[in-house]
């Protein structure tokens, strides 16, 4: 997700976005724990997903 699109979005879309992604991040956790999940760089991408959508929520 680029910070562009981000900035773009309201403050509701950016919890709701933020409520989603975390919960991404620990079905994605749970897979890897299991052995479930083959590309692990997607934790890395949703970990940083939700560092920018905190980013923003913070600036405004």
């Amino acid at each position: 997700m680029k910070i562009k699109d981000i900035r773009a979005m309201g403050k509701d879309d950016l919890k709701a976005k933020l409520q989603d992604l975390k919960e991404e991040h620990f079905n994605l956790r749970f897979q890897h724990g299991v052995g479930q999940l083959e590309k692990t760089s997607t934790l890395k991408s949703v970990r940083r997903d939700i560092a920018r959508v905190e980013t923003v929520i913070r600036e405004n």
